[in-house]
């Protein structure tokens, strides 16, 4: 497996060399010389730079940190900074559940994040909130909770065009809901929507004044085909839900961690996991089509991203990465 999740090709006739997106490859951040460690995490872009937030697993599946990479290309990241690390007791303690922190930044300014908080057996299902300064900053670790009173595992953020924020939770005894959060986006304040279907590892986005729900099938570490389903309301009339990537590959064996958008444009950012070695669970990370109610990624051994407005186009010809 490349030990570097992009390759820079001198092309010929002395034109500009191309950084490509080569999805399961190992992928080295600078400041670190490891495997970028941002599991179950997203990509926020303030200004011209990228930050990517995740977990970090290089020492298995308990808590050790929540991590931060910036990149202005989406494709060189450097480490930046632990935004929370590991505490001698509490929520952030050893043997501690901390997973899919997501970031949103409020009226304020102030950026908060969510994260699924549990203890090792998943059986505290609880959500906690941190906020911060900056993006890239150390977070001040605030508490945990279950929204509304109700378990939270799995869980994502949407920030709509109208400056509302919205947890995507999953409830194990309910359902998929979403929940409008209060206007400092530090709490909950409402039920929205209640999907009764069960799904994990929600992500949503608009296009167009649509709203677009993403998320996988309970099947644990192992991979499934993810759905969707799309909406012009939050509360009402969401379709039912349908396959983004062919039937029976698995979501190009992958599970939905975030949606990011790009100019006009998206990418499918998705984890593929290694139960039996954590740290090295790599990111599937594909251009996702949108067109009208339908939405579709397809593969790509490699492929090349303008930073800028979000066209893809694929790389040179290969088979594999390998």
């Amino acid at each position: 497996m490349l030990s570097w999740a992009y390759l820079v090709l001198g092309l010929l006739g002395g034109a500009a060399a191309s950084l490509q997106i080569i999805p399961g490859a190992t992928w080295t951040a600078k400041g670190s010389n490891a495997h970028i460690q941002a599991h179950g995490g997203s990509i926020t872009k303030v200004g011209d730079t990228y930050y990517l937030i995740g977990e970090n697993k290089l020492n298995g599946s308990a808590f050790q940190s929540i991590r931060c990479y910036t990149s202005k290309d989406l494709v060189q990241w450097t480490f930046s900074n632990n935004l929370l690390t590991l505490a001698s007791s509490g929520d952030l303690g050893p043997n501690r559940v901390v997973e899919r922190p997501k970031v949103i930044q409020n009226s304020s300014g102030q950026w908060v994040m969510w994260m699924h908080i549990d203890s090792s057996s998943y059986g505290e299902a609880k959500v906690g909130v941190a906020t911060s300064s900056s993006i890239c900053g150390t977070y001040q670790y605030i508490r945990s909770f279950q929204p509304l009173g109700r378990q939270s595992r799995d869980m994502g953020l949407f920030k709509d065009t109208d400056g509302s924020g919205y947890l995507l939770t999953e409830d194990r005894q309910s359902g998929l809901r979403i929940i409008k959060l209060t206007s400092d986006f530090k709490d909950v304040a409402q039920d929205t929507y209640l999907f009764p279907s069960h799904y994990e590892a929600p992500a949503m986005i608009k296009v167009n004044g649509r709203y677009f729900m993403f998320a996988s099938l309970l099947t644990g570490w192992d991979t499934n085909d993810n759905k969707f389903t799309t909406s012009t309301s939050l509360t009402s009339g969401w379709s039912s839900w349908a396959n983004f990537a062919p039937s029976g590959e698995r979501t190009y064996d992958s599970q939905t961690t975030a949606i990011l958008q790009v100019g006009s444009n998206y990418m499918y950012m998705g984890d593929r996991w290694f139960s039996g070695n954590l740290m090295r669970s790599s990111y599937i990370w594909l251009p996702l089509t949108i067109s009208g109610s339908s939405a579709s990624i397809s593969w790509y051994v490699n492929w090349i991203i303008d930073p800028n407005t979000g066209v893809a186009r694929a790389g040179p010809s290969e088979n594999s990465y390998e």
